[in-house]
């Protein structure tokens, strides 16, 4: 079971994966310890900024409580005597703005609740998962069939979703994984060979639950990591122990599963762009799609901060093929790509598999577009697997509901394009303030300035020796005057000082 939490009216609503970004500004040494003035700002908008103060004991939590991760984290040693010194507190404070730096740029770790309480106090200081128990306690009044085994504490990377494991009474034995959303009773009519079946679906006022069977083999992640279902999402994904990437045929069949139930989707104009290895449920040797409630929650992408980044990714289809590519290189390299675009791809199993991961992860592909889905499976690592299964997919979308999914799908792919544009107009805006503050612009701008000085030095001169010229030339006019001979040995200044009289 998940819970997906519903804000109360006048909240604020967040987007949990615009990344939050953190600067030491300054510290403050009082009686027996330091203060660090950090400014924390969520997104491009330094409007959206606001400051914490941390002493070195809270980083010391945060980083006790991050070590199921399984990461060597730099957080400076600690020191017992001296450590109020000058010149070590400013030590120190480049190594925590280190720490923040390693945090904040971890795609796992920065969108984990630890790390957002720990930056953003005020917005993530709800007990999630009681707030969710709450919920469904009081739903299970009405439906005494269900019953609550154990939560599944932080198995999932969405901080404001939680899931319980459930039993039906009269079946002690089988297991079911509950999650709490919003409303969303179409999906158990929804029947197709690769989308996990939802068992039961009701809602309230403010969110909905789900009920599909606990499966104990995990999701493909958990496969390509050989991580335990149940652990917690930090402590399976990581720092994996063992990277190792799946086998050819595995890869082919798993992502042309994918690929099939992702144009179905397409087709019947439902949206999706929600898909990573984590929503990719593996039953036997088939593939089945997760999730498909979250984007009639609105809720963000696992790869939102990813895919934002490039401006040719502006519609849902092209999202889910940009994030089939990291699914793809998951699958094959047993670890997600270092840095997006990829420049180079390791060797892999197939000449194949790197065609595809050019056309979806590449620099030229985040640059001039994604293929579309129907492309992908005619591509040659795809097109020759043949697929058996004899289940019909069956998903009857009522006409009025059609065109709200229409609706609601142009109000994502608006909302991304407008995210698009601004963030590209920050990154111009901070290349060509970085560019003017360059060392090399700045002797560039010397250089100028210097040329111009000596110019207008030239220019000045020009015109003093042009006045001066016209000055003489004056003169010599008044020496030929009437007034006085040319022959005359009287001096023309003579002349002139008695001309009055």
């Amino acid at each position: 079971m998940a819970f997906m939490e519903k804000l109360p009216a006048g909240k604020v609503l967040l987007d949990d994966t615009v990344p939050l970004t953190a600067a030491i500004e300054a510290s403050q040494s009082l009686q027996s310890h330091t203060e660090y003035i950090i400014r924390v700002q969520r997104g491009i908008s330094i409007e959206n900024s606001w400051q914490i103060v941390r002493r070195y004991s809270d980083f010391d939590l945060l980083n006790n409580s991050l070590q199921i991760a399984g990461l060597s984290l730099p957080l400076p040693p600690k020191k017992l005597i001296g450590n109020m010194d000058r010149e070590f507190i400013a030590e120190r404070q480049k190594g925590l703005q280190n720490y923040l730096n390693v945090i904040t740029t971890n795609h796992i770790l920065s969108n984990c609740e630890l790390v957002k309480k720990f930056l953003d106090p005020n917005n993530y200081s709800a007990n999630y998962t009681e707030i969710a128990l709450q919920h469904v306690s009081m739903f299970f009044r009405s439906e005494p069939k269900w019953e609550v085994v154990e939560p599944l504490k932080d198995i999932g990377w969405r901080i404001r979703k939680k899931y319980f494991l459930m039993k039906i009474k009269n079946q002690p034995k089988e297991r079911l994984v509950l999650s709490w959303q919003c409303p969303i009773k179409l999906l158990p009519s929804c029947l197709h060979p690769y989308i996990y079946r939802v068992t039961f679906a009701t809602a309230n006022e403010s969110s909905a639950l789900l009920i599909r069977m606990f499966n104990e083999k995990g999701t493909l992640k958990d496969l390509i990591y050989k991580a335990k279902p149940k652990d917690p999402f930090l402590k399976k994904y990581c720092n994996p122990k063992k990277v190792q990437g799946l086998e050819l045929q595995q890869i082919k069949t798993y992502g042309r599963q994918v690929l099939e139930v992702l144009k179905f989707l397409h087709d019947k104009g439902f949206p999706y762009g929600h898909l990573h290895t984590s929503n990719v449920m593996l039953d036997g040797d088939t593939c089945r799609l997760l999730d498909l409630e979250n984007s009639l929650l609105g809720l963000p992408s696992f790869y939102r901060s990813y895919f934002s980044q490039f401006r040719k990714i502006n519609t849902l289809e092209s999202v889910d093929v940009h994030c089939f590519g990291h699914l793809l290189y998951e699958m094959t390299y047993g670890r997600p790509p270092d840095s997006v675009p990829v420049d180079s791809f390791p060797p892999a199993p197939s000449m194949a598999v790197v065609a595809v991961l050019e056309s979806t992860l590449s620099c030229e592909a985040c640059k001039n577009g994604m293929p579309t889905v129907s492309r992908l499976l005619q591509m040659p690592l795809f097109s020759d697997v043949l697929l058996t299964t004899s289940e019909k997919p069956q998903f009857k979308i009522p006409t009025k509901l059609k065109e709200a999914l229409r609706i609601a799908k142009e109000c994502i792919e608006k909302r991304l394009i407008e995210e698009q544009k601004q963030i590209h107009q920050h990154r111009r805006l901070t290349r060509a303030q970085s560019h003017h503050g360059s060392e090399e612009e700045r002797k560039r701008r010397k250089i100028l300035a210097r040329k111009k000085s000596k110019r207008s030095a030239v220019e000045n001169n020009e015109e003093h020796s042009a006045k001066y010229s016209n000055s003489n030339n004056s003169a010599g006019s008044g020496a030929s005057s009437p007034l006085t001979s040319p022959s005359s040995p009287t001096p023309p200044s003579t002349a002139v000082e008695h001309a009055p009289f």
